[in-house]
């Protein structure tokens, strides 16, 4: 087992569903749904309140993550279109990226069945705090830019490619966390945590983020912790893991949706001047020594050390890149093929435009030129987490905390 690298807390089963805007226009007129009820945001509490929030966020062509009531909603749901059985979770996906260059770790998990025995790949070990099997699957929909749903005074056509995730996952919502954890974490150089999105009580969201914390004692001076940000199903949730773990991480990532949604607005993701303001903004309501976000766009290291995370941008874009184009059968090789590939113009031009503003605080590196008929657009953010901590455990990075110490 390699506990130089532990991911946590939890990983999911997925139902990743074919798109077909035949079927969703069918439940369109099945449930007389109309375009003036369309809302993102709404409790998922039966089908038809599924398909009302996917179109909204299809109209808008952003991805997110939803609870619902039951998970029979998601079975039915998933039952009348193609779907292929994946592993997910931000940890569990990290790892397996990690594994495809042969970089091995350690996830945490709090639910186990088998498909976890059968897709787990080898290299990627495993503690659990699952006193036995259970099977709570998440609805992955993704659909491509285009994407069109037609039916009754509907009319809309996605922007952009993304994904959604719908989810009624207890062992999750819960977060046990295995008592092996601490004694895993002793040598770990690197410890990634996510997750907590899932719980929904403030009690025992306070519960897990002082266990983790309490673990986390074992960890060296010298370690890397690394925090994935994600769409919490309580949204205020997210400030309270925040305010708890924040004087303990060294890099805090988020993506562009959740960047947007902490400060309250939508962004111009390719104006300098603009972006330069809010992310001053940004750190300053998540003041962890580094910020790490990434977009469609470019990914950007904000903070101490920025320039060290060069690397390590470059390898989680390079890694989701891969994913975009090739889904889950990517090789190492399709990986130093894809690595190899120019950065996109308004990216580049972009991130010369911030680093000319926000100077030797930001490390900017622009998103690959990609163009893909069949897209992957299921666990970018994850998978960039992978790559991002495969070129950090192969850098220089995981001497920044030593060196901090050596200062003080």
């Amino acid at each position: 087992m390699n506990t130089k690298l532990v991911l946590g807390l939890g990983g999911t089963v997925d139902y990743e569903i074919r798109w077909d805007s035949r079927v969703i226009e069918d439940l369109v007129g099945e449930y007389s749904i109309v375009e003036s009820e369309l809302d993102s945001s709404i409790s998922v509490k039966t089908e038809r309140d599924l398909v009302v929030s996917l179109l909204a966020f299809v109209r808008g062509g952003v991805g997110g993550e939803r609870f619902v009531a039951s998970s029979d909603i998601v079975e039915t749901f998933a039952s009348r279109f193609d779907k292929r059985i994946t592993l997910g979770g931000t940890c569990v996906r990290a790892a397996m990226a990690m594994q495809t260059l042969g970089v091995s770790s350690t996830v945490h998990l709090v639910s186990i069945d088998d498909n976890v025995r059968r897709l787990l790949p080898p290299g990627c070990a495993y503690i659990s705090s699952a006193q036995g099997d259970t099977t709570d699957p998440h609805l992955i929909v993704q659909f491509n830019e285009g994407a069109r749903v037609t039916a009754g005074d509907i009319d809309i056509r996605a922007p952009h490619p993304n994904r959604v995730i719908f989810a009624n996952d207890p062992p999750n919502g819960e977060l046990a966390l295995s008592d092996d954890l601490g004694s895993a974490l002793e040598s770990a150089e690197v410890f990634m945590l996510s997750g907590f999105n899932s719980i929904q009580y403030p009690g025992l969201l306070n519960q897990r983020l002082l266990g983790v914390r309490q673990h986390m004692t074992h960890l060296s001076s010298s370690a890397v912790v690394f925090y994935e940000d994600a769409g919490f199903h309580v949204p205020e949730m997210s400030l309270r893991v925040r305010d708890a773990l924040i004087d303990v991480i060294d890099v805090y990532s988020l993506n562009e949706d959740e960047m947007q949604a902490y400060l309250g607005r939508g962004l111009d993701l390719l104006d300098a001047r603009e972006m330069g303001q809010a992310l001053r903004e940004l750190h300053a309501l998540i003041p962890a020594p580094t910020l790490v976000v990434h977009t469609k766009y470019w990914s950007l290291a904000l903070g101490e050390h920025a320039q060290s995370y060069r690397a390590a941008l470059q390898g989680g874009i390079t890694m989701a890149s891969s994913r975009y184009l090739l889904g889950d059968e990517f090789t190492e090789e399709d990986y130093r093929e894809v690595g190899l590939r120019l950065p996109g113009e308004r990216g580049a031009e972009f991130a010369a435009a911030l680093e000319g503003r926000l100077g030797d605080d930001v490390s900017c590196v622009p998103a690959l030129v990609l163009t893909a008929e069949h897209p992957t657009t299921i666990g970018l953010g994850d998978t960039f987490v992978g790559g991002f901590i495969a070129a950090l455990s192969d850098s220089s990075c995981l001497l920044i905390s030593s060196l901090d110490e050596e200062a003080d």
